[in-house]
């Protein structure tokens, strides 16, 4: 027996012993721990034999029953283990997706609410700024109609003119990086518009770049400031110049699209002219192309750009109801789309709107000039006395309540807006009510003025005397009453 369960196919191997000799209960046990099972007494009952056989294999099927169950609970434990890993480690993906898109979105919030505070500080400060220039371009103005006919002096004037211009734009750029500036939407035939600039952007960007038009068929017209496109075109064309400083080419292309729900970033579902200029340049990084629309950031060396205007490009596409989106690869160029509403058909205006014409046959009018700021005040009644008309200066809207009860033959009220006490627009109200024969204008830094229900006859600080002069000759019907004209170089 013991040479037998040293054989390994018969160590399992279970045995029942048969013997005619009474076995005692001391060697009993050493035939358990030889590996019988149990013993059968000679004579041999069969009924007996057969019955501890059949229970013997029935607890060995049992056995191998139980095994193969555990064999496969095990198995189902391994497979519920590997997919609660699985779904464990897909849960914690998802949590890190989710954490990431959070802090994505609070950090875009935060940089929203970083852009607006910014803008409403730059708007701030442009109609602070417009407000000085007001003051600088008026006097420069009506002083150089009276100096000697010196032309150091002459151009000694004309380069203080030119600076407080450059002043007026770099406000606009701001104002439109701060979305508060004033547009006057046209629905504009795109192409016609960018053919009429490429003879211009030809002697702009110089004759290194090659500049190139690509239009679909059926490109609608767009709905949009013409004279901000122009300018936010003209912008992005002198920024490709500056990345191809060995030339290249640039290439202004439009066409029709419809887009979907989020199918562009910013834009609500519906159909747009995708204006693009490509130019062949260096390119720009991806952190770069993040940055490219922040106020103030730029690339360029030391006073050669504000960092305003792609800002400012943006501040009007959004202004305008659209978007802006900007591709670039170094090395590969850059991309840059401006998405702008599709205009009704039937207002197609090719060309800028024309100016009214006036009636001839001067008119001088008494002008009551309300304004805060008695630089602004006086600058604005010095260009009217200049034009032929009299001016009386008021420093808020009570006073000018006061005067316009005591003071008759009053012909119309130029008014400031934001003024401490009652603003321009309420002041427009009571002397609609008490004076309603007095046409009120209301001059402001701010385009955009709240409040203003009334649709007042509007100029936009700092506005020049020729712009006074029109505003006044088509509110009356008379040209302006001038006796000096405004030289091209003062213009």
């Amino acid at each position: 027996m013991a040479l037998i369960r040293e054989h390994p196919r018969f160590q399992s191997t279970a045995y029942i012993f048969s013997s005619a000799i009474h076995l005692t209960d001391v060697f009993r046990p050493r035939g358990y721990a030889a590996g019988a099972v149990d013993y059968v007494p000679v004579p041999v009952v069969p009924d007996l034999l057969r019955a501890k056989v059949r229970v013997f294999a029935e607890l060995y099927r049992k056995t191998r029953q139980l095994e193969t169950l555990n064999a496969e609970l095990e198995r189902r434990v391994a497979e519920r283990t590997a997919e609660l890993a699985q779904t464990n480690a897909d849960l914690e993906r998802r949590v890190e997706e989710r954490t990431a898109e959070r802090e994505a979105a609070l950090a875009q919030v935060h940089e929203m609410q970083k852009v607006e505070s910014l803008g409403q500080l730059t708007g701030g400060v442009a109609h602070d700024f417009n407000n000085l220039l007001m003051a600088v371009l008026g006097n420069l103005e009506i002083l150089r109609k009276y100096i000697p006919d010196d032309a150091k002096l002459l151009r000694l004037i004309d380069g203080a003119i030119q600076g407080a211009e450059r002043g007026a734009t770099l406000t606009k750029r701001m104002l439109a990086f701060a979305r508060r500036q004033e547009l006057q939407p046209a629905t504009v035939a795109v192409p016609k518009l960018v053919e009429s600039m490429v003879e211009m952007l030809s002697r702009s960007l110089g004759p290194g770049i090659e500049i190139g038009t690509e239009f679909e068929d059926d490109v609608p017209a767009a709905r949009v400031d013409p004279n901000q496109l122009e300018l936010a075109l003209l912008n992005l064309a002198l920024n490709a110049r500056d990345a191809m400083p060995r030339g290249g080419t640039l290439t202004i292309s439009a066409h029709r699209a419809v887009i979907g729900a989020g199918g562009v970033l910013g834009l609500k579902s519906g159909e747009y002219v995708c204006i693009a200029e490509t130019d062949t340049g260096f390119g720009m990084e991806e952190a770069t192309v993040k940055r490219a629309t922040e106020p103030f950031f730029t690339t360029k060396g030391p006073g050669r750009g504000t960092g305003l205007g792609l800002s400012m490009v943006d501040g009007l596409v959004a202004q305008s109801g659209g978007a802006m989106r900007i591709s670039s690869k170094i090395g590969a160029g850059t991309t840059i789309e401006l998405w702008l509403p599709v205009a009704e058909p039937e207002r197609v205006e090719e060309g800028r709107p024309a100016r009214p014409a006036c009636v001839e046959g001067p008119r001088a009018c008494r002008v009551l000039v309300v304004d805060d700021d008695p630089i602004v005040a006086a600058g604005t009644a010095a260009m009217l006395e200049d034009l032929g008309h009299s001016a009386i200066e008021a420093a808020s809207a009570e006073i000018a309540l006061q005067v316009l009860s005591s003071v008759s033959g009053i012909d119309f009220v130029i008014t400031d807006h934001a003024m401490p006490g009652m603003t321009g627009t309420d002041l427009a109200e009571c002397i609609r009510r008490t004076w309603p024969g007095v046409p009120v204008v209301l001059a402001s830094g701010y385009p955009e003025v709240p409040g203003d229900e009334l649709g007042l006859p509007r100029l936009s600080k700092p506005y020049r005397q020729e712009e006074l002069a029109r505003l006044l000759a088509s509110m009356v019907g008379a040209e302006p009453a001038g006796s000096r004209s405004i030289s091209p170089a003062a213009a």
